[in-house]
């Protein structure tokens, strides 16, 4: 059996102290900046961090022990990744070195915005050497093109960081620097919903145990949703807007069994 655990939303102020008490300080003073307007969704500037979604997802990291993170997209979300997986590695390091996983405590983000990714890897690294942290964050830049999955018009990276992540986190790509068009169908249009594939197309390589987590996205989890070959368990989580779906197929051997006693372990 595959477990998920969630934690309980706190109180503003309680998460406030949170994100302070893990040098975090400027999550709180950005998230104060004003949100754009329905119609005025493209970016002029970093979004401003959601203090209360990005709680629950390091809570969700750390709660359920997940080890390697594929981000698409890049953001404040990838320093809660950092963060969270330095603090697995702290508490983990001797237990997962005895479990098959080559890039554990490892966040690997793919963007096709070079602008942000580069605010992204220079926050990274600039948190990375402040806070002394040993895990890694690897940052790609790679175009994102219109494309077709089971004759349905999506979107899709040209290039996938080289990982079996276990952990996903669906934030991207951005919806307005995607390239080409299918029958006229393009997602740079305001009115076209973001419609990633990818997920979809490394669907058997993922391991039971991987947790998907969308931010926002409620078209594009339809899409996975109902084009998922194998089974996940699936929770809409509306206050934070959070999609999270866990692949609870059966085990497939070993080092998978080890993996989920590891996950499920208190």
């Amino acid at each position: 059996m595959i477990n998920f655990k969630i934690s309980k939303l706190k109180k503003r102020k309680e998460i406030e102290k949170f994100f302070k008490k893990k040098n975090l300080n400027e999550f709180v003073k950005a998230s104060n900046e004003k949100e754009n307007k329905v119609n005025n969704m493209e970016r002029l500037k970093p979004w401003a961090p959601k203090l209360e979604q990005l709680y629950l997802i390091y809570q969700i990291v750390i709660l359920n022990k997940r080890l390697t993170i594929l981000e698409f997209g890049s953001g404040w979300s990838s320093l809660i990744f950092i963060s969270a997986l330095n603090e697995l590695r702290k508490k983990h390091y001797n237990r997962v070195k005895l479990l098959r996983k080559n890039n554990p405590f490892s966040l690997f983000a793919v963007d096709n915005e070079k602008k942000y990714l580069s605010v992204s890897k220079e926050r990274a690294v600039n948190f990375i050497k402040k806070n002394k942290i040993t895990s890694k964050g690897k940052f790609l830049y790679s175009d994102v093109v219109m494309t077709k999955y089971n004759d349905h018009i999506a979107t899709e990276f040209k290039k996938l960081p080289a990982c079996n992540p276990d952990l996903i986190f669906l934030d991207g790509p951005g919806q307005f620097k995607v390239k080409g068009n299918i029958n006229n169908i393009t997602t740079t249009h305001k009115d076209i919903m973001p419609m990633s594939c990818d997920i979809l197309k490394i669907e058997f390589y993922l391991a039971p145990g991987t947790i998907i987590i969308a931010d926002g996205r409620g078209a594009n989890c339809e899409f996975l949703r109902l084009n998922f070959k194998r089974k996940w368990k699936y929770q809409y989580y509306k206050k934070v807007d959070l999609h999270v779906f866990c692949l609870v197929d059966r085990k497939i051997g070993k080092y998978n069994s080890e993996l989920i006693k590891f996950y499920n372990q208190k």
